[in-house]
């Protein structure tokens, strides 16, 4: 497959092998938008590349919407703001945006996908450690976060803050998209493979069933009798591109390891807590955290599920990393206990090893880490 788009005075050529499988890495993601098949409306800006997945750029405005929604076959996110929309907000020179209010952003990214791609988006890992709820939305999809293949069109972001008010401006990078061909997730014998020869998580009865188990950790010894973070209310704004800007004590009640080894889950409560499990991605590999089986448990774990090629490996500079777990309980209290099962890590193939992995000159912020907030605080 081949797309040209006249660039100056010379035709730009994007290629895919018909029998392509896999996640693009970095160097095809810039090809892509060098043959039109990304259009940004303005040039990349450094680190918006990331080995297996693009940052998705705010716009200049922002929309409160009444209520969230998917436009559905046929009908465009434009067309549902006009019917739904509250009031506009300009973002040229930064906005707050509230908690529990649901605002839609379109983006400075578009894609104009071939037949043969297809895109899927994730809130970035700070968006995450944030509480802050945000999808993707395309027109004419019936699902958020999934761009089917051939989509020409524009990009929104549905955002919402639940627990601290957000401050964002045009440029701010809240979400991410991968782009894939093919089937790329290994199957139950390619993963037992992998990790056979990577050791994918630093246990020894690792339990590989549809992915990695992760658990959650509970008992302190990784993080100095310390298991994790529960949010406070009514805080000040967080500043989304301000790094070490805010101290941890004025967002942030540390919870202490219980000698039985659980955490009661309030309602309503946000918190940061760690993977039992030190994990790994290697370079010809990513993976994605998947939505936690709402049958054995009423919380929500991880609402930033993209690891990239690197994450955790000892050649770009970890020696295993454990996932952070964004943690909400739903409607009643819930125990988590030490050790129990939260999410599972599926890896999938990489159509080629990005110039770059996760930890290696790209700013990547959460390489070997343990229990960690966002980049937005210092410690």
């Amino acid at each position: 497959m081949a797309v040209n788009r006249l660039e100056g005075p010379r035709p730009v050529s994007f290629v895919l092998q018909d029998d392509a499988n896999g996640i693009l890495p970095d160097r095809m993601i810039a090809a892509m938008a060098d043959a039109g098949l990304v259009l940004p409306a303005y040039p990349f800006v450094e680190s918006q590349i990331q080995p297996a997945s693009l940052d998705l750029r705010l716009g200049d405005i922002a929309y409160r919407v009444r209520a969230s929604f998917l436009p559905g076959p046929g009908a465009t996110v434009a067309e549902r703001i006009d019917e739904l929309k509250l009031h506009e907000i300009s973002l040229a020179d930064g906005a707050v945006l509230e908690t529990n209010c649901v605002y839609i952003v379109p983006l400075l990214e578009s894609l104009a996908l071939p037949p043969e791609l297809i895109a899927s988006a994730n809130p970035k890992s700070s968006t995450g450690r944030l509480d802050v709820f945000t999808r993707v939305i395309a027109d004419g999809t019936r699902r958020f976060d999934m761009i089917g293949a051939g989509y020409h069109g524009p990009l929104y972001a549905e955002i919402s803050p639940k627990t601290f008010p957000i401050l964002v401006r045009e440029g701010s990078r809240l979400s991410q998209v991968r782009f894939r061909t093919g089937d790329a997730i290994l199957n139950a014998d390619e993963l037992d493979a992998l990790h056979d020869v990577e050791r994918l998580v630093d246990i020894d009865d690792a339990d590989l069933t549809n992915g990695v188990a992760v658990s959650v950790d509970l008992s302190g010894e990784n993080s100095g009798g310390f298991v994790g973070y529960r949010a406070k209310r009514h805080t000040g704004v967080v500043d989304v591109d301000r790094r070490g800007g805010y101290l941890v004590d004025d967002f942030w009640e540390p919870i202490r390891a219980r000698p039985d080894g659980s955490l009661i889950l309030d309602p309503g409560e946000f918190y940061i807590l760690a993977s039992k499990e030190a994990v790994q991605v290697p370079p010809d590999y990513a993976a994605e955290m998947v939505p936690f089986d709402p049958l054995v448990g009423e919380f929500r774990v991880h609402y930033a599920g993209f690891f990239d090629p690197g994450f955790g490996y000892a050649g770009a500079g970890g020696q295993g990393a454990r996932a952070v777990l964004e943690v909400r309980s739903r409607e009643v209290p819930f125990i988590l206990e030490h050790g129990q099962i939260v999410g599972r890590l599926v890896y999938e193939k990489m159509l080629a090893r990005p110039d770059a992995m996760y930890g290696q000159r790209i700013g990547s912020n959460y390489q070997a880490q343990g229990l960690k907030l966002s980049k937005h605080f210092r410690v």
